[in-house]
């Protein structure tokens, strides 16, 4: 039969098929063979296998497996892209912050590392590890407090003339002990530790406070104030104080609305500052007018400043106001991150009249124990490891014990204060109080709130017959005398180790 003409089975006649080129015929042969080969395996692999499946050994299934393999190795090629992009981010983060990670603490001067685990034996009821962290920073919020509504009607109560009464005298020289060679005069003293318990007694007694003189001859040991500021102090019978040294904070102005006529006129807002400080706040605007005065603060500048420490040297006037006021009465202290913004009047007479205290202090928004208080500084590096190590071993073996919330006979709701806000009156043992509370500060480290219960609970243990009555407050009631700041920063680095 002719190959030109072929008819189908409806009659139909099919037009003569182009000439078929052998080589063509070869390679299809080829590829469909390379196919059929791939396509069983390629069946079973994800959805390119899928298709190709459903297509079957076609021409559409030959070109759909060639863009699946196009496909295949782009998305590989994306694939390797991202993760090492996201390799990169990884390094850069550890680069950047892998230094933040919390290695074992050093101590202060030396290149030793020590471990908390390591003073077990001497902290026994230490939580060893640091406190967890929060995801999130707790706020502490004011609550109401029911001041009275005016100053105008305050009378003195005639309770507070029955608190324990006693003379206290206090050392301001000191002589050169025969058995010492070298010899240094120094603001606290030279308190042996025979003195040291003695002091803790309620008694007629002479006790060092402060403010100590060394034999004629030797150097000012520091806290000078002129005479004229001097003066105007011996005339304070209620005085409100703060005091900013090293240029560590902002000054902050009570608020002047908030304060009455009467406590304008009669009680004593004094701003202790050195000469640092004094040209730093000039700097900012803020310079004394002729009275001496920035708002309602009486600057009074502080020479030679008896600790290189600047925390410790704010004791000086947090702690011996009834030193630096001698006639006072009544006397409230304030940190320097605070701005009044409540009557000195209606504070004296909420905290201390009402409650028929001779001192109030509140407690701690956090940290009840002294261990976990021990443990925080030691965390936040606030003083030197050892030194604190030592001066709680020290007040563990004098009798101080864990702080337990559910004892009905535990004598305050906490053995750690909030100590930015004190009231006081300047009674017998009141003031005995505060020079003990300075000593400690002065012989071990200046982080007051580890000396604080030992202080408090020695006095009273030493003194079973003669009370002292101290009111602790709540700290959100704290919050709603003031407005807090936080610090412009950190004071000077912590002194040496203490001796004890």
């Amino acid at each position: 039969m002719d190959g030109s003409n072929q008819s189908t089975g409806s009659g139909a006649t099919r037009p003569a098929a182009a000439p078929f080129d052998f080589m063509e015929a070869q390679i299809f042969d080829q590829t469909t063979v390379e196919i059929e080969l791939w396509l069983p395996e390629m069946r079973t692999r994800g959805i390119i296998g899928a298709l190709l499946k459903s297509f079957g050994p076609s021409e559409h299934g030959t070109r759909l497996f060639r863009k699946g393999r196009r496909l295949g190795r782009f998305v590989r090629h994306k694939f390797w892209l991202w993760m090492f992009l996201f390799a990169t981010i990884f390094l850069i983060y550890l680069l950047l912050f892998g230094l933040n990670m919390h290695f074992p603490a050093k101590l202060e001067g030396s290149g030793t590392s020590i471990r908390i685990s390591a003073r077990q034996e001497i902290l026994p009821f230490h939580v060893v590890g640091r406190p967890p962290r929060s995801k999130h920073r707790k706020q502490y919020l004011p609550c109401e407090v029911g001041f009275l509504e005016s100053v105008e009607y305050l009378v003195e109560p005639k309770e507070v003339m029955n608190f324990t009464q006693f003379s206290l005298e206090f050392i301001d020289q000191e002589g050169i002990p025969s058995h010492s060679n070298i010899y240094e005069p120094r603001f606290g003293g030279h308190q042996t530790l025979e003195e040291r318990d003695q002091s803790f007694f309620a008694k007629n007694q002479t006790l060092h406070c402060g403010f100590i003189k060394g034999p004629p001859g030797f150097s000012s040991t520091g806290f000078d104030i002129d005479v004229k500021d001097k003066a105007y102090m011996n005339e304070c019978k209620i005085a409100v104080s703060s005091c900013i040294f090293g240029s560590s904070d902002f000054l902050r102005r009570p608020t002047s609305k908030k304060i009455s006529e009467y406590s304008k006129k009669n009680v004593c807002f004094v701003m202790f500052v050195d000469e640092q400080t004094l040209g730093k706040l000039s700097a900012e605007g803020h310079v004394p007018d002729v009275t001496g005065r920035i708002g309602l603060w009486r600057i009074v500048i502080v020479k030679n400043l008896p600790y290189e420490d600047m925390r410790r040297t704010g004791k000086v006037p947090k702690f011996l106001s009834h030193r630096l006021f001698p006639h006072s009465w009544y006397s409230i202290w304030l940190d320097s991150k605070m701005r009044l913004n409540t009557d000195p009047m209606l504070i004296i007479e909420y905290f201390l009249w009402r409650t028929k205290s001779e001192y109030a202090i509140s407690n701690h928004y956090e940290r009840h124990c002294v261990s976990e208080e021990v443990l925080q500084n030691k965390r936040l590096d606030k003083f030197n490891h050892t030194a604190i190590d030592e001066q709680f071993a020290f007040y563990q073996s004098d009798g101080l014990t864990k702080f337990d919330p559910s004892d009905p006979n535990t004598p305050l709701p906490s053995y750690v204060p909030e100590g930015s806000f004190i009231v006081r009156a300047h009674t017998p043992i009141s003031n005995l109080f505060s020079c003990l509370w300075f000593n400690e500060v002065d012989r071990f480290t200046s982080r007051d709130q580890l000396s604080f219960a030992y202080t408090y609970l020695k006095l009273r243990r030493m003194n079973p017959d003669r009370p002292f009555y101290l009111s602790m407050f709540k700290d959100c009631e704290r919050r709603a005398l003031v407005k807090l700041f936080r610090h412009r920063e950190e004071p000077s680095p912590p002194g040496p180790p203490p001796v004890i």
